[in-house]
């Protein structure tokens, strides 16, 4: 049955980056348009405090609105800037001179960059990093933190960690709401299986960028296989690419999205439809599909129609019996940075690194606090409240591997190894090596 597909609300994650390049001006309009220092923001009092970050629409709203309440309070004048293009625009602007105040980083690797150019201004000096630590789901500083000092606060969180399952149907089956390993889910996804319906829907398609569904899974193996020590080690080049650990890793997922029957439609249907598609199944009035492993932001592309809450169920995807004990949260986040010393920057940012940002985005939809202190009855529905419970509840969180690693590879040669793996043409260890081998110097 075709459903209409709507974005509900505002959505996160990469997948949502449909960001529009436009100004907004709170308070008067008007005012400097950067921070106006050489080396990045101007230690000047004047002006308003300028942010630049890559979302718009629908989240620029939102996000407008969860920083009104502080400027009543404070009399602080705060411009923000859209920029769909935000990677290429942060660097030709610091460059030049003209850093905005704060800068919203999508992902921490073009932080780290700019940490190691010396433009980033360590937030140790104005920020109480361990009371910061205390309300953050553990682990989520790790990723903006260089040489010992932590350049990037999270103000928004992604959860990709999570199960999905059509809660009429499943629940029918008897199955498990809350599988305690994934040796449980894989029993699960063969007791599934033996009914006739398929037990998961996949699907990888992304135009220019088909295979990125595929990096997220193997990173999901490789921090519940060996925990954050090795894939900390793994996404830094630490150990390399194509370790037997990865080596592993790859075969064993292989088992689950090769093996005859386990995906709907087989790899040729993973690879050529859309991963917006894949919820779809989990809807029909007889699902045709049980499972489905994917971000918060999916639910962005849920039928229009659905009332999510008594329609679909979700819960954290576990590790396994042998490998790491806890549970363990793949994601990502947006991170603000400061490249200005002025006090009322310095406050914008204290603000938005705190758990009292974000009320008015997280009652729009499509937001999640990387605090684990924020009032979860500021989320929208019953879906939102569990998947903030699944993440505040995790052992540990880490990045999105690919996000971490050199562009060449984790916008690049990872996503076209995964397509490549997946449809047969090469084996894991070929995969695995050709990406090793393509790793920037």
């Amino acid at each position: 049955m075709a459903r209409s597909i709507t974005r509900r609300a505002a959505l996160g994650g990469a997948a949502a980056a449909s960001a529009l390049s436009l100004s907004a001006c709170l308070a008067q309009p008007g005012g400097e348009s950067g921070g106006g220092s050489g080396s990045g923001g101007g230690s000047g009092e004047g002006g308003p405090v300028t942010i630049l970050g890559a979302f718009g629409g629908q989240e620029q709203e939102a996000f407008l609105a969860s920083l009104q309440p502080f400027m009543d309070e404070s009399g602080i004048e705060i411009q923000y800037t859209a920029d769909q293009d935000f990677t290429t625009t942060i660097r030709t602007r610091i460059q030049a001179g003209d850093a905005p105040d704060i800068a919203l980083f999508p992902q921490p690797g073009g932080l780290l960059e700019q940490a190691a150019a010396g433009k980033a201004l360590p937030l140790d000096d104005h920020l109480d990093i361990e009371s910061l630590k205390g309300s953050l789901i553990s682990g989520f500083l790790d990723a903006s933190t260089q040489d010992g000092k932590v350049y990037g606060a999270p103000m928004r969180m992604a959860c990709k960690s999570l199960v999905w399952y059509p809660k009429a149907a499943y629940e029918a089956g008897g199955y498990s709401t809350s599988p305690a390993s994934m040796n449980e889910l894989l029993d699960i996804t063969s007791k599934i299986k033996a009914t006739g319906i398929a037990p998961w829907s996949d699907a990888w398609g992304a135009d220019q960028a088909t295979g990125w569904v595929g990096t997220d899974w193997l990173e999901e193996y490789m921090l519940r296989m060996y925990g954050p020590e090795v894939y900390d080690q793994w996404v830094a080049h630490e150990i390399p690419f194509n370790d037997p650990q990865v080596v592993a890793a790859l075969d064993r997922l292989g088992e689950l999205l090769k093996g005859e029957g386990n995906v709907l439609g087989g790899v040729n249907t993973m690879i050529n439809t859309a991963f917006s598609d894949a919820p779809l199944p989990l809807f029909e009035e007889k699902p045709t599909a049980m499972l489905m492993r994917q971000g918060n932001f999916i639910s962005g592309f849920f039928p229009e129609d659905a009332d999510v809450d008594a329609t679909i169920g979700v819960f954290a995807m576990p590790s396994f019996d042998d490998g790491f004990k806890g549970q363990p949260i793949l994601g990502g986040g947006d991170l603000a940075a400061l490249f200005s010393d002025k006090k009322t920057a310095v406050d914008v940012l204290t603000f938005l690194a705190s758990p009292k940002f974000g009320v008015e985005w997280a009652k729009a939809g499509g937001w999640l606090s990387p605090h684990t202190t924020f009032d979860a009855a500021n989320y929208p529905d019953e879906t939102t409240r569990s998947i903030a419970e699944i993440a505040s509840s995790a052992e540990v969180f880490r990045y999105d591997g690919s996000d971490l690693m050199p562009n060449a590879v984790g916008g690049g040669s990872f996503w076209t190894g995964m397509v490549e793996w997946l449809n047969g043409t090469k084996t894991s260890q070929q995969v695995l090596d050709e990406i090793e081998n393509g790793w920037p110097a």
